[in-house]
């Protein structure tokens, strides 16, 4: 299981959870599992979010694997330049 965090505006969707956990082995298994279990968090996972692995930033790095205990944050994607 990897326990996420939510972060921002992302925890409205979960009704107000700022953890979840959901059983996956990589980015892409996590937002998946994640819009299953959790379909307020769809359209927000549909427009794009970051997920930060142990203090690094991944964004469609669908495969990168999640190693077991950890540190999983999920952030709603910063737009500009």
């Amino acid at each position: 299981m990897v326990q996420v965090v939510l972060w921002g505006s992302l925890k409205s969707a979960t009704g107000g959870a700022t953890t979840v956990e959901v059983e996956a082995a990589n980015i892409r298994e996590l937002l998946s599992r994640l819009g299953e279990n959790y379909p307020g968090l769809k359209p927000q996972l549909d427009r794009g979010v970051s997920v930060s692995i142990d203090g690094k930033i991944y964004r469609d790095a669908w495969f990168q694997p999640i190693p077991p205990g950890s540190e999983v944050f999920l952030l709603p994607r910063l737009a500009g330049g």
